[in-house]
């Protein structure tokens, strides 16, 4: 299963790997040299497939649990001060993706969005101090019965050159369902209230809609 946003980027991919490998077969006449580049463009073709897959997953539905966003790896979990909507201190976790994970994002808490905005800006390494705050990026807080407002931001990368957000203001969030998508490469950020108890740890891997982030009864 695919998700939407690659149907287009793939058709693409397949048609030119298609007519390159006839290409290939018409004119280059070496039988390793054809054969390399055969290989070469299927190669091609499965990297772009495997990034646009959108595999489905079970979330548990739980008001009182923060799911992670999206699949990737723990790189930020730290007291920060928010200073686009809460403008207080929050908790800060963020899932760096590099290029051969899931790149869906899902909504980590079920609830109501309150705020959906998305910022141009620069394309800095996702890893970089500054990214948060100057990569192009979106916001959406979504307002839940037991956390409160959670703040999610997708983040684009060196690589990312798009961010596709579906959440806008007054939708109905549910826990792990799609929320949007970033192309090529980024990070997510998580941020939750101050006393939300924190279930993962640095460097740890998770996938997003069912590793847990966070808990808060």
């Amino acid at each position: 299963m695919f998700h939407k946003e690659g149907y287009k980027i793939i058709f693409i991919t397949l048609v030119i790997v298609m007519g390159s490998i006839l290409l290939i077969d018409t004119y280059i006449e070496l039988p390793w040299l054809r054969l390399l580049l055969m290989i070469g463009m299927v190669i091609l073709l499965i990297l772009i497939l495997q990034f646009f897959r959108n595999p489905k997953r079970h979330t548990q539905l739980e008001d009182h649990t923060a799911v992670s966003p999206v699949d990737g790896k723990v790189v930020v979990i730290e007291e920060v001060f928010e200073k686009e909507v809460f403008q207080e201190k929050r908790i800060q976790v963020s899932v760096f993706m590099s290029p051969i994970n899931v790149h869906v994002t899902r909504y980590p808490i079920t609830g109501k969005v309150s705020y959906s905005k998305y910022h141009p800006g620069k394309y800095l390494v996702a890893w970089h101090p500054k990214a948060s705050e100057e990569n192009e990026r979106t916001t959406v807080v979504v307002d839940n019965k037991n956390f409160g407002k959670v703040l999610y931001r997708q983040i684009a990368g060196a690589l990312a050159k798009r961010i596709v957000n579906y959440a806008k203001v007054d939708d109905e969030a549910i826990q792990g369902a799609d929320s949007g998508f970033i192309k090529f490469g980024s990070r997510v950020d998580l941020f939750l209230p101050l006393d939300a108890d924190i279930k993962v740890q640095l460097n740890q891997k998770v996938r997003g809609g069912e590793t847990v982030i966070a808990e808060k009864l």
